[in-house]
């Protein structure tokens, strides 16, 4: 088997990937390092995300680049910002013993003076995200003119989000001369119609089957009943404790309302869609990569190109609209040579669509069950007891207090001090999933077309909107839907003194939604997530309810952040606000 050190690379960078802790290189950092750094051919290498294609082609071109010369001599084109950003970050850990290579990120959303002069100081290599390099040769700012090497990397993904002419622009801007190597997931129709006409003999790296997902990313499915598919969601991760995820759904609304379910329901959650700032979402993306949030509820728009190396699921809500989106969206996780499973949520009209995928990747789903209520309260109670029995008592720390413990505690039996801490953490998933109805049973009733029988108390996700296949994006340019009288903008009517209610300075005009002002606080405190009671969002503000005890942490908290530009002002409100007529 190869190592770093047989493929020709510089003292240089062997140092710095040893520091990093590159020990073996990938399948495609094998093939590609080799031919990149020997050849003169153009490179077409279709591999997952995640199989380490940043190293592949960014080791290579870093020693190749002269910088003695100080001209842009590679160009790397990728899909988004986020993965503009981290492709620079990982170019720039790879030169950290490399005198003299500068790199340079352009992208969308963000100042575009700023970056204008960044490029007048000059870099070798630029990072740059299709639009804004096209926008930057229309307004003469970059010269590409002595490019010798151009990297398209998930050119398929570029392909999607409708960046052709942009690509076909930039290309036709480089020398004909210039090597260009192409990587890509997949090799639609589109991505091979480019590769012909830009590129010259080019040579094919296959790393796995062509259009088929990665090895290391295990595919299951579960089919439940449409109404059924939000409380299928919840027993499948109370039956996955440490479950790290990004859970996909077809629209914007559809991300924000399970954002909202989710968080209401005591996970930490957060939504991330296209019509989010480039701030907000790099707010979010900053919580979810710290663990402060568990899950990440997406569009495919939002999540093109995010990379996050130690997801262990991804979970497909409803399947995307485009089957061959299915491999993208998969390879968020298993990345990096890690294991990840990909979970689709299906129910029987969705079959057809499920075995077109499958064809695609190669591979079979794994059917798979709902978890039962006592499924998941044994996965639970599993890990409680391995986290009890992993905790380190050798420190003594608690031994000047044993005599108070052993006091307090001499009336209960040892089984029965057991039971009684244990159920401190496991009551409310006992509670939860008491008398929980098998969904799997409801689900073959509905296949052949019979009634539903049994309890089904508990079983429907409140409001019964997202399920609806087949609903438009039915909101107005304002980001409100067009139920005005939802239940999460009720009137506030309790008079407990242990409720604080507030008031921020953000509402309807500034595209706040009850998930948004969730988020927000959430972000703003991080720990565990804070409980909220009722929302009421009016134009120009909203109105919030907490305990007290939570108040006094959120209000300076939040009054140090800022939503889309503006300062936040959270101040306690001693009156009460006014409920919607009935």
């Amino acid at each position: 088997m190869k190592d770093f050190t047989t493929m020709g690379l510089s003292p240089a960078l062997l140092k710095a990937i040893q520091e990093l802790g590159f020990e073996t290189p990938t399948p495609v950092q094998s093939k590609v390092i080799p031919i990149f750094l020997k050849s003169d051919r153009d490179l077409v290498a279709l591999a997952q995300t995640g199989t380490g294609k940043t190293a592949a082609y960014g080791l290579p071109l870093l020693q190749l680049t002269d910088a003695s010369k100080f001209e842009t001599q590679g160009l790397i084109l990728c899909p988004t910002r986020e993965l503009c950003l981290q492709i620079v970050k990982d170019l720039n850990s790879f030169a950290k013993h490399t005198r003299g290579v500068r790199t340079l990120a352009v992208y969308g959303g963000s100042p575009i003076g700023e970056q204008i002069r960044a490029l007048s100081r000059g870099a070798h290599i630029i990072v740059a995200t299709p639009g804004r390099m096209h926008d930057m040769l229309r307004r003469q700012r970059a010269d590409l003119s002595l490019v010798r090497w151009v990297v398209l990397d998930e050119a398929d993904e570029m392909m999607n989000m409708g960046f052709q002419e942009e690509l076909e622009a930039i290309l036709g801007a480089v020398p004909e001369s210039a090597r260009t190597l192409l990587f890509s997931a997949t090799m639609p129709r589109q991505v091979a119609a480019m590769a012909g006409k830009y590129m010259e003999n080019p040579e094919e790296i296959l790393c796995g089957s062509r259009n088929s997902g990665s090895d290391t990313i295990h595919h299951e499915c579960y089919k439940v009943h449409a109404r059924d598919r939000y409380v299928a969601l919840k027993r499948i991760m109370d039956s996955t404790p440490g479950l790290y995820a990004i859970i996909f759904c077809r629209t914007r609304v559809e991300t924000q309302e399970l954002a909202h379910h989710l968080n209401k329901d005591e996970y930490h959650a957060d939504a991330l869609h296209g019509d989010m700032t480039q701030d907000q979402r790099s707010e979010v993306m900053g919580a979810f990569r710290a663990r402060h949030i568990q899950i990440l509820v997406a569009t495919d728009v939002a999540a093109r190109g995010l990379d996050v190396n130690e997801l262990t699921h991804v979970i497909h809500y409803n399947l995307p609209d485009e089957v061959e989106l299915y491999t993208h969206r998969s390879g968020r996780t298993g990345r990096a040579g890690r294991e990840g499973t990909s979970i689709v949520l299906i129910h029987y009209r969705e079959e057809q669509k499920l075995r077109m995928i499958e064809r695609i990747l190669k591979k079979p789903f794994v059917q798979k069950r709902v978890p039962s209520g006592q499924e998941v309260c044994e996965a639970q109670l599993a890990n409680l007891l391995e986290k009890v029995r992993q905790v380190d008592t050798a420190d003594g720390r608690l031994e000047p207090f044993m005599p108070v413990i052993d006091k307090v505690l001499a009336e209960l039996s040892r089984e029965e001090v057991l039971k009684r801490f244990i159920l401190l953490d496991f009551d409310r998933f006992l509670t939860n999933y008491k008398g929980a109805p098998d969904l799997n049973a409801a689900m073959s009733h509905g296949l052949h077309g019979g009634h539903e029988g049994g309890d089904r108390r508990g079983s429907r996700r409140p409001e019964g909107r997202m399920d609806r296949q087949d609903r438009s994006d039915r909101t107005d340019r304002a980001g409100r839907s067009d139920h005005p009288e939802r239940e999460d903008r009720p009137a506030f009517r309790p008079r407990d003194p242990d409720v604080a209610k507030l008031r921020i300075n953000l509402g309807r005009r500034n595209s706040l939604t009850p998930p948004d002002l969730m988020a927000l606080i959430n972000r703003a405190t991080p720990g565990p997530q804070l409980r909220l009671g009722r929302i009421h969002v009016t134009e120009h503000a909203s109105f919030f309810e907490m305990s007290r005890q939570d108040a006094e942490r959120v209000m300076p908290a939040l009054n140090r952040t800022t939503h889309g530009g503006r300062e936040i002002q959270v101040v306690m409100e001693t009156e009460r606000v006014p409920g919607r007529r009935k």
